[in-house]
């Protein structure tokens, strides 16, 4: 999976290739996943530590417009880490 940005640990990515609906994200942390839906930030899968899901949520409502348009388009490109 394509690496969108990382930050506090955390690594953000993006699968095209045969993707299935809710459009979404995954976020990795150590041995730890979680699977994000773009449209409302909220974990839909995974065992993220709680703290991991808000920076992930804090960050991806910054970025839901260029998330959604990634998935649409099928054109990866990297973002801003959360400061």
């Amino acid at each position: 999976m394509p690496e969108i940005t990382r930050f506090y640990g955390i690594v953000i990515k993006i699968f095209f290739r045969g993707e299935h609906n809710p459009p979404h994200i995954h976020a990795v942390y150590g041995e730890h996943n979680g699977v994000f839906e773009i449209s409302t930030m909220e974990m839909i899968e995974g065992d993220l530590p709680r703290k991991a899901i808000k920076l992930v949520q804090e960050w991806g409502e910054s970025y839901k417009d260029d998330l959604q348009e990634m998935w649409d388009s099928k054109q990866l490109k990297k973002l801003p880490p959360l400061e």
